[in-house]
């Protein structure tokens, strides 16, 4: 069983270096940044160099819509309701947000983040959680895209030891 183990964690990192090989230079810093937090692995940190990190936006609410992690109201008369998110932007960057969130709520119990979920969900299951959990996706979309533009790591984070 060991020995499985060895050779499955064995391609694993020549993936993870065959992945690194295809990414551009300026993709691969960003990448290489992101996986000094704690709970950003590098695939997830490679996705998002991909998808997002590699683009310009203006403010948080563009980079929120990019990856369709925004809220979209109704409103109509005297009548208002949320309809959850727009989901009209990247899949693939929406998908790994909310697992790198699950994640981050993790392992990084100090963050912000993780304290306003908490806050928001207390001991609740199942739906309440689902949904807090892409606002709390958005949030560190958010704080990653600062620490990624200025280098100011998200409040609360730790960082992996060198």
């Amino acid at each position: 069983m060991k020995a499985q183990i060895a050779e499955v964690d064995k391609e694993i990192r020549a993936l993870d270096r065959q992945r690194a090989k295809e990414l551009p230079k300026g993709q691969m810093t960003i990448a290489k940044r992101l996986c000094r937090l704690v709970g950003v692995g590098p695939v997830s940190a490679t996705v998002l160099a991909e998808e997002a990190f590699h683009r310009q936006f203006a403010n948080r609410r563009d980079i929120g819509a990019y990856a369709g992690l925004t809220p979209t109201p109704f409103q109509s008369g005297d009548g208002f309701r949320e309809q959850g998110i727009s989901k009209a932007g990247n899949h693939r960057l929406r998908r790994i947000m909310v697992e790198l969130a699950w994640l981050w709520l993790g392992h990084q119990p100090e963050s912000p983040i993780t304290k306003w979920f908490e806050a928001r969900v207390g001991t609740a299951r199942g739906r309440v959680r689902r949904i807090a959990v892409v606002a709390a996706a958005r949030r560190l979309l958010i704080a990653l895209w600062h620490y990624v533009s200025t280098g100011r790591i998200p409040e609360g984070a730790r960082l992996s030891p060198a």
